[in-house]
């Protein structure tokens, strides 16, 4: 087993079996806006892994059961969408092994205790990478462009490496409906070209899938989620140190908008999933040269 490896094993105490919630919920608040709040977002992540097909019915029956590598930055996002899942697996409702994973990346001043004792407190078996990404990242791109490129990449090898030194068929993220929303928008106005977050890909060499169970729920729901949670955030000083970046932009154009006219959000994200090919202009995904007079035709919009 590798150096790197930390696990922690859950607690299976008498008191562990009369709990109504996962222990991450210990400290949360016992009112009725907090339980409808953590509701919501259970039932929505509980939507997305079941419309998309993240766990696959013929395995989470049959033999071993499914190894998911939920990946952990110290955010907002990552600590709900593990809270999310911890609490689905104790309902019996995720029939999947969950192992946590946080990339030290060595970025300087970085809180090295807090995610292996916040994990081990709450029984979370959990593998810790210290990989000094930072200095390469720094290193090869001026301060004055965007970091986000190449540290995803190089993130991304790892996590795939990781995950498949430990069995697991996927990589979990903790993106969200607001990133799939921003990032369309930024490939709609600054790389021409409709596309956006999937909530389910295969990587490029077709052996792990990459997963985004978090898809369907909203940013402000899970910032108050985590605020609520309280969670030991731990800052990023690499693309998240960067003012000006044009997804900064585009999240600053949104919010306006959904000032503006509240719920602008979420109909756009909606139309995310609502695609009409014959409405397009792609040749390839869909086939006008092919359409003949007499034929049934598409739904005219009167656009």
């Amino acid at each position: 087993m590798p150096d790197d490896l930390s696990h922690a094993e859950k607690d299976s105490g008498p008191e562990a079996l009369f709990s109504p919630l996962h222990s991450v919920f210990a400290d949360a608040p016992d009112s009725v806006t907090f339980r409808k709040l953590r509701k919501r977002l259970v039932r929505q992540t509980q939507e997305a892994i079941r419309a998309f097909g993240m766990v696959s019915p013929d395995k989470a029956g049959k033999g071993k059961r499914p190894r998911w590598l939920v990946c952990l930055s110290g955010g907002k996002d990552s600590y709900t969408l593990l809270s999310v899942l911890l609490d689905l697996s104790w309902q019996g409702a995720l029939p999947v092994d969950l192992l946590a994973c946080n990339l030290d990346q060595g970025q300087p001043d970085f809180p090295k205790h807090i995610l292996p004792q916040y994990l081990a407190r709450l029984g979370v078996p959990f593998r810790i990478i210290t990989e000094n990404t930072y200095s390469i990242v720094t290193d090869k791109v001026p301060a004055t462009n965007t970091y986000c490129s190449l540290c995803s990449r190089l993130r991304r090898g790892i996590l795939y490496r990781v995950a498949r030194e430990e069995g697991c068929e996927a990589v979990v993220l903790g993106h969200h409906r607001d990133d799939s929303l921003e990032t369309f928008m930024l490939n709609f106005l600054h790389g021409g070209r409709l596309a956006a977050m999937p909530p389910k890909l295969v990587n490029d060499t077709g052996d792990l899938f990459v997963l985004r169970p978090l898809i369907g729920c909203a940013e402000e729901d899970i910032r108050r989620f985590a605020a609520q949670m309280q969670f030991p955030i731990i800052p990023c000083n690499l693309c998240g140190s960067q003012e000006g970046l044009q997804r900064m932009q585009i999240k600053s154009m949104l919010n306006e908008w959904e000032m503006r006219n509240p719920g602008k959000r979420q109909v756009m994200a909606r139309a995310l999933s609502h695609v009409r090919p014959s409405h397009l202009v792609d040749g390839e995904l869909f086939d006008f040269a092919g359409l003949e007079l007499g034929a049934p035709g598409t739904k005219d919009d009167g656009l």
